[in-house]
């Protein structure tokens, strides 16, 4: 059984870089609400165990927060893991058509690796991006109109839940094909080189991904260059329906890269992620690539054709559920630092619900798509494409 965070002290008088980024809408009133909370005062938490490294020096186990942040992880991942919940209820009840891959679960990934980016760094990751978008900045009603396929979706309702995307923020999807956005990241990261931008791109892929040869290609050519890329395999053990040791000879992925160094982290702790993160980002600012194995879990199957019962026991997932819950682990921590009673959070929990009611009641109001937009997007705007009929002889639309 795994140790859940454990509290070492408390410190004042340092200046903290480390922010909170808030989710949810300005009108919602939980956001008002007056909380004790000190943005100048450090607080000191031990990471739940320690990093394991590979070709490299782990970073310091003791992590510095502030009782702002802490909060804010708390409210951040409490609602990743409603609108989640949310989806599967909409998906149920067939208004999200086509596949869906929900992150409930995993919500400390997103929320830690945040924490100690900035928005000129880039994201790319799978087709579990839901939350990851979230993390960037998006909202709720971006988020459900794209999944039900409405105009207002962050990608104009043409892209499901496979394919959210905001590149104001820094965020390049949303990848259906399996381990193809590592590829791409790692072009992301040589643009960054390239332009002296300081910034490094994080591109994330599941343990299901890790066995891909592109993904190979990719990490030779980023260790190569020196490139500012950080691979992030989330680990939640299964790819589909298949564990891990079943795919691969060696599950440590963090050693996958040979000569680019690599480390494990516990990626149901959001103050281990950030802190990894945060090293991985100075490490390959200097260095070159790193790979950082975030050990996690997913509650929900693989997609919701996908039980998630028939591969794996409801004793392992209940086991998960409380021994190393995400948002459980922080809960505790808010608690024990007195920032809010169980009530005050509850409350919470309870204004995070109807805020996510409330958007989703406004995606379903926003209209679809119009049907001209099947053809925007494909090509470069102005290119002057022409679409002809079977017989090649009638133009029947000029592709915009």
């Amino acid at each position: 059984m795994m140790n859940l965070t454990k509290l070492i002290s408390s410190a004042s008088s340092s200046s903290a870089a480390s922010r909170s980024k808030t989710l949810i809408s300005s009108s919602s009133s939980f956001l008002n609400r007056s909380f004790s909370t000190d943005d100048s005062k450090v607080l000191t938490i031990e990471t739940s165990i320690p990093f394991t490294a590979h070709n490299c020096e782990p970073p310091s186990r003791t992590v510095e927060t502030t009782e702002k942040e802490l909060l804010g992880f708390f409210k951040e991942m409490a609602l990743m893991r409603r609108m989640e919940i949310a989806a599967d209820s909409l998906y149920k009840s067939k208004l999200i058509r086509g596949f869906c891959h929900l992150y409930d679960g995993q919500e400390a990934v997103a929320v830690g690796m945040e924490a100690a980016i900035t928005k000129k760094d880039c994201i790319i990751t799978a087709y579990r991006d839901h939350c990851i978008f979230l993390g960037r900045g998006g909202t709720l009603v971006e988020a459900f109109s794209e999944l039900m396929g409405r105009r207002d979706g962050c990608s104009k309702g043409k892209g499901g839940s496979m394919h959210f995307y905001k590149k104001d923020s820094g965020f390049y999807g949303g990848h259906g094909i399996v381990g193809a956005q590592v590829p791409l990241g790692i072009g992301l990261s040589f643009a960054q080189k390239y332009n002296k931008d300081e910034a490094v791109t994080f591109a994330m892929y599941g343990d299901g991904a890790a066995n891909q040869g592109q993904l190979f290609e990719a990490l030779n050519i980023a260790a190569l260059w020196d490139l500012p890329a950080i691979l992030v395999c989330e680990n939640n053990h299964y790819g589909m329906g298949t564990a891990e040791w079943r795919a691969a000879k060696s599950p440590a992925y963090y050693k996958r890269g040979d000569y680019v160094p690599g480390l494990k982290v516990d990626g149901m702790d959001a103050f281990a992620v950030k802190q990894a993160c945060k090293f991985a980002k100075e490490h390959v600012l200097q260095k070159g690539p790193i790979i950082l194995e975030m050990d996690t879990y997913r509650y929900h199957g693989h997609s919701m054709s996908d039980p998630g019962s028939t591969y794996r026991t409801r004793d392992e997932i209940s086991g998960v559920r409380q021994e190393r819950d995400p948002v459980e682990r922080i809960r505790k921590l808010v608690l024990a630092h007195d920032l809010a009673t169980e009530k005050e959070l509850k409350d919470m929990e309870k204004e995070i619900r109807k805020e996510v009611d409330d958007a989703i009641a406004q995606a379903k109001e926003s209209p679809m798509p119009e049907p001209s937009e099947l053809f925007t997007n494909v090509y470069v705007k102005g290119f002057g494409v022409e679409s002809y009929g079977a017989d090649r002889k009638e133009v029947r639309a000029v592709l915009p």
